[in-house]
Parts: C-alpha cells; sequence; structure tokens
C-alpha cells in the first residue's frame, strides 16, 4: 500500500478514468485502515455571530446577498461560548470551534474572542479552534497568546469552481490566511463542500490543493441546499457520487482525518456507514450554524462498529 501513499496527480486522474468504481472505494477503504488514525473524535460548533455576511458565497445562509430568513445576531460573549463548551464537554466532543459570520474580524472582535478563548479554556476541558473567515497575521498572533489551538478555514472546492462560486474574496485570500497560521504553528482545518456542481476533475484538482496545504482535518460538507440562496435548487447528489468523492479525497490525503460535517443529517445510517468505510474518520456533531447537526451517539455507535476507539483525549 505504501505507493499509493503519495500518488501523483496524473496517475490518481487515470485511476478515476480507468478503474471500475468498486476498485476505487476498496483502495480508498484499505488507504483509511492503513494510514488513517484509528480514533474517531468529534468536533462541536458554536456559532457565535451569525447572519448579515457581507460576501456572495452561493451556498450559504447567511450572506446578505440572499434573502434566506437565516437568524440573526450578535457576538454572544463569554457566556454563551463557555456554555456552549460545556454542552460539547458533555457529549464527549475533542473540539469546539468558535464560528463567526464575516468576511473577517475587527481588532475589536478579535479581542472579544480572545477573551472567550481564554475563558473556554479555564472552564472546559475540548481543545479550542475557531473558524473567522480570512485572519490577518497580527490577529492570529493574538489568538496563539490567548491559546487557540487550530485555526478552520475552508477552500470548499477547487481553484476553477471557487471564482464561479464567490466573487467577494478569492482563493489567494483564504491561502494567505491558512500560510501564516501555519507558519505561527497553528493546527489547520480545511476542507469544502461536495455537491455544488463540481466535476469529478474538480474534485481531484481540489484534494491535491488540500495535500499542499496539509491540514491536520478535513471536514467534508455535502451540501444541503438552502432556499433563496443561488444553489438552493441544486439536486442532492446520490450517495453513489458522494462516495466518489470520499475515495477521491482518501486517497490523495491518506493519512488525514475525513470529518462529517453539514450534510449528515441528510444521509441515513446506512449511508454514513458507508462513508466511513470508504474514508470518513471523524465527524462534527450537535447544531451546526444554519443546519441539523449529526447525531453523537449515532455516530459514536457507527464509528464503533467500524473498529474506531472513540474517546477524547482530554478524558
Amino acid at each position: 500500500m505504501k505507493r499509493f501513499a503519495s500518488l501523483p496527480a496524473a496517475e490518481v486522474r487515470e485511476m478515476v478514468r480507468t478503474w471500475d468504481r468498486s476498485r476505487l472505494l476498496e483502495l480508498a477503504h484499505e488507504l483509511t485502515l492503513e494510514f488513517a488514525p484509528r480514533t474517531f473524535d468529534f468536533c462541536a460548533i458554536v456559532s457565535a455571530r451569525q447572519g448579515k455576511c457581507t460576501e456572495n458565497c452561493k451556498w450559504c445562509a447567511q450572506s446578505a446577498h440572499y434573502a434566506t430568513g437565516c437568524e440573526i445576531y450578535g457576538w454572544i460573549g463569554n457566556e454563551g461560548c463557555v456554555e456552549a463548551a460545556h454542552r460539547a464537554q458533555a457529549n464527549g466532543a475533542n473540539r469546539i470551534g468558535i464560528v463567526t459570520s464575516g468576511r473577517g474580524q475587527t481588532d475589536k472582535q478579535i479581542d472579544e474572542i480572545c477573551a472567550a478563548v481564554r475563558a473556554m479554556r479555564r472552564e472546559t476541558k475540548p481543545h479550542v479552534c475557531a473558524s473567522l473567515g480570512l485572519v490577518t497575521r497580527e490577529q492570529l498572533l493574538k489568538l496563539k497568546a490567548a491559546g487557540l489551538e487550530r485555526i478552520h478555514c475552508n477552500l470548499e472546492t477547487s481553484l476553477a469552481r471557487f471564482a464561479e462560486l464567490c466573487t467577494t474574496h478569492t482563493y489567494a485570500d483564504k491561502l494567505a490566511t491558512l500560510k501564516a497560521a501555519k507558519e505561527l504553528g497553528f493546527q489547520i482545518c480545511c476542507g469544502g463542500i461536495i455537491g455544488m456542481g463540481e466535476s469529478v476533475e474538480d474534485v481531484i484538482d481540489f484534494a491535491f490543493t488540500l495535500r499542499e496545504v496539509g491540514p491536520d482535518s478535513i471536514p467534508v460538507n455535502i451540501l444541503h441546499p438552502i432556499k433563496g440562496t443561488p444553489l438552493g435548487e441544486m439536486p442532492r447528489l446520490s450517495i453513489d457520487e458522494i462516495l466518489l468523492r470520499i475515495a477521491v479525497l482518501r486517497i490523495v490525503n491518506p493519512s488525514i482525518p475525513l470529518r462529517f460535517a453539514g450534510g449528515r443529517r441528510d444521509l441515513t445510517d446506512d449511508e454514513a456507514r458507508r462513508c466511513i468505510y470508504v474514508g470518513m474518520s471523524a465527524g462534527i456533531a450537535g447544531p451546526l450554524l444554519t443546519t441539523p447537526g449529526a447525531d453523537y451517539d449515532d455516530d459514536r455507535a457507527l464509528a464503533r462498529e467500524a473498529g474506531y476507539l472513540v474517546t477524547p483525549d482530554w478524558a
């Protein structure tokens, strides 16, 4: 299996083009067993400021460009973040991420987030992460001093496809945030959304860009179309197409946890079981941003059935 640990792009394209689908899925499964961690950990998130986003991402219910009926509220404060961390801890989550809407953060907002990070670390056990949009190096230094361990910034899809889905910021903007965070010693959470009209070629390009970024976790969202967004009428991917995309991500990134994220609740448990077989090896559970998240107990049972250890490292 070592030959498959770092395949070049041309070989992956040839495999996807010529191999039988079932053979690709089996390879992804074998790579998962050989290289991926055998611990299935859970993240939780807290939507700490929601709605009125200036960006025009076509998939997002929080964009101010679209009428989606998204709930809108401001910063929930230290107390709200700590309460969410306590709930995550009670559910056995290994991590909790502070998520805020918007292109980025003002310096005042970063100071508020830093205070929340300190409070969460002081009062609860889960590791603290944050998804804050585009973040400057100076802001990252403040967050690191506060004890933040991991930065989340999704690339979402391939470079070519992203330019068709968002025009208010660029792939290069996202890569700059990721590069700065990595240089400062942050762990990186970086993935995207499947089911936004991408081709398999897009998925391959996206998977190799993720390999270059080298994240510690790859969240895999399955588009849940939101009425009012430009993708609101997008047909949902079939389970066969979902499995193919997971397989490509696993074949290109054999050792990085692939994390169930948005859209998991649209799958049956049997479909989720098949996703785990092919390569999904971690999860986000509990409330998400504008859609319901996975049930901890359901995915904990499925992970254990697949042979994973499911215990947070703080327990």
